[in-house]
């Protein structure tokens, strides 16, 4: 079902781009350069500087949540594996024994 689609949607691309170039042209924006009221609220603000986190620090506090995140995860994955190896020996002791 999803094939039919993906492919649905991919021949539907294909018949827009091969479509009039004006209609495409006129779908996409213009570039145009921000105005001075835009300017103004894009630049840097010195009375919120204090309330920026360093770089560093975030970037430090990102890293260790990946590797605590990777940890979590790769425990929980060992910890099925064993219990899936545990629960096969079982059943072999069971089935020898019987």
């Amino acid at each position: 079902m999803a094939f039919l689609l993906n492919k649905s949607a991919l021949s539907a691309l294909r018949l827009n781009s091969k479509g009039n170039d004006s209609l495409t042209i006129s779908r996409r924006g213009f570039h145009v350069e921000p105005g001075a009221r835009e300017k103004a609220l894009l630049a840097e603000d010195s009375s919120l500087k204090r309330f920026k986190s360093p770089k560093k620090s975030v970037r430090r506090l990102k890293i260790v949540g990946d590797v605590l995140t990777v940890v979590v995860v790769a425990g929980c994955c060992y910890e099925i594996y064993v219990r899936a190896v545990m629960r096969e020996e079982a059943r072999k002791q069971a089935n020898e024994s019987a």
